[in-house]
């Protein structure tokens, strides 16, 4: 099976990710309700092209991951942060998550980031799982942080170093 390819996102994938965003959706991994039209911009000026590495897979767009910083404080600034995570539903299985956590890293430890963190949901094991998988270790629960699909989820702060 071919690798997928990951790149910078470029201006011109901005429809293409949003309607990734949109058929990604679910109470597994999001906090937010459902997306409903009018839909917003997919990139924004926190977030533009330049903190996104995308998953091309025979051509197609399969995936996406969202790199910034934790906060916006000057002393926070070695850390970068995991900050979306979606793969299409016929790619999951394909090593395309996996690629792109390790697109995360590399970008981060390239940027001069001495730590890589991210949160994610309780219940989202496959999720936890491969981030465990590539170095990330629990480091703090948010114990039923959020109401989500009739449950209290806690929330997983999860990190690993870079140097």
């Amino acid at each position: 099976m071919p690798e997928p390819l990951i790149r910078t996102a470029r201006p011109d994938d901005e429809g293409e990710l949003a309607r990734l965003d949109r058929a990604t959706w679910s109470p597994l991994h999001a906090v937010t309700p459902p997306p409903q039209p009018p839909y917003d911009s997919f990139f924004s000026e926190r977030s533009g092209p330049r903190d996104h590495r995308v998953a091309e897979y025979e051509g197609r767009l399969v995936g996406y991951v969202r790199l910034g910083f934790p906060t916006e404080l000057a002393s926070n600034t070695h850390v970068r942060q995991i900050r979306g995570l979606a793969v299409a539903g016929e790619a999951r299985g394909l090593g395309v998550g996996r690629a792109l956590v390790r697109a995360a890293v590399a970008e981060a430890r390239e940027r001069g980031a001495r730590r890589i963190t991210l949160r994610v949901l309780g219940h989202n094991t496959a999720a936890r799982k491969l981030y465990e998988s590539e170095g990330f270790v629990v480091e703090g629960v948010q114990p039923e942080e959020f109401f989500l699909d009739g449950a209290y989820v806690d929330d997983i702060l999860m990190g690993r170093s870079l140097i």
